[in-house]
């Protein structure tokens, strides 16, 4: 986990959960990470990865991703 630093922006604080299956619809056991700030840069049925670092989690985004993430960074 490397924390704040030069090139990183905090988007917000998020609410993540364990969602068991055949609860509350879940097909199957997932992981959720509810922040609304997270749709400026992946939207709704869109799709990426997900890969495991030392202390955490990251996204990998696609082209368009990138381009919208990009332009948060510069706001």
């Amino acid at each position: 986990m490397s924390g704040p630093g030069p090139g990183k922006k905090l988007l917000g604080k998020a609410d993540v959960y364990i969602h068991e299956k055949g609860k509350l619809g879940a097909s199957v056991t997932h992981i959720d990470i509810e922040l609304p700030e997270l749709n400026k840069i992946l939207k709704p049925k869109e799709s990426s990865f997900v890969g495991a670092k030392p202390g955490g989690v990251f996204i990998g985004l696609k082209k368009e991703m990138i381009k919208r993430a990009e332009k948060i960074l510069e706001e």
